[in-house]
């Protein structure tokens, strides 16, 4: 898997695209590989916390890769989109978090990976937009759905119809992104995150993410009562145990799944 690079590390693992002559644009055989990783991912039980990034200096993913998309049919089309659609659904429900590592453009489907990410650090020299429509096309990997539901309407639309590109600054000002780092500083800020989550119990971490992805869907009732359940499901837990014990004996807890 050339255009891919998965590295694991202490309960870590980092996901980095590698097409560095393309800006890192996906393509199908990218995507496919993705998927092949994310599969991976699921199965093992010693990864917590998931970061994903693209190689060099210039490009997080600058957008689906164009010169592949220029000819294609409505079908094919279709077919491109609903398989982004998938993988990214992929990630979005990944149990462990994925936090993207913003080094440079996130253009199109760029923005959009980011999108499905569930927590999203840039560097100051990051870009970021959804230039479709100056293509003659829409967003078609999700970025009409989740940038409204994590901007707000008003943001989305603007960036949508315009297709204009914006800074990380004015990323971070709208919420499109957490925070933002020098570029000497995104890796070991989004590790330092990373290692920060994965010292919690996972099953808990999992639920929570589980909780807020589904709760979003829900109205407010049915979603309260849906975090009932999941708040219930812990108690059935040796990490629940384990971490109310440690606090009340003021000990460093030890989770059995570590």
């Amino acid at each position: 898997m050339n255009d891919i690079i998965l590295q694991k590390e202490n309960h870590l693992a980092t996901i980095t695209i590698n097409r560095t002559k393309a800006l890192n644009a996906l393509n199908t055989q990218v995507l496919f590989q993705l998927e092949e990783v994310l599969q991976d991912l699921k199965k093992d039980d010693n990864v917590f916390v998931v970061i994903v990034t693209g190689a060099g200096e210039k490009a997080f993913v600058a957008g689906a890769d164009i010169t592949e998309m220029k000819e294609f049919s409505v079908f094919e089309g279709r077919n491109f989109s609903a398989l982004g659609n998938r993988i990214f659904r992929e990630i979005e429900n990944l149990e462990k978090p994925v936090i993207a590592a913003i080094n440079g453009f996130a253009l199109g489907g760029g923005c959009e990976f980011a999108l499905a990410c569930d927590i999203r650090i840039a560097s100051s020299k990051a870009k970021f937009g959804q230039p479709e429509v100056g293509l003659g096309i829409t967003p078609g990997f999700g970025g009409t759905q989740r940038l409204a539901r994590i901007v707000g309407i008003g943001a989305a639309k603007e960036l949508l119809y315009t297709g204009k590109m914006i800074d990380a600054a004015e990323a971070y000002r709208i919420g499109l992104v957490n925070k933002v780092v020098e570029p000497d500083k995104l890796m070991e800020t989004a590790k330092t995150l990373a290692n920060g989550i994965a010292e919690n119990a996972p099953i808990a971490v999992k639920l929570c993410k589980a909780a807020v992805n589904r709760g979003m869907q829900m109205d407010i009732d049915t979603a309260v009562m849906y975090e009932a359940d999941i708040f219930s499901q812990c108690f059935s837990t040796q990490d629940q145990k384990e971490g109310m014990t440690a606090f009340i004996e003021r000990r460093h807890k030890n989770f059995i799944n570590k």
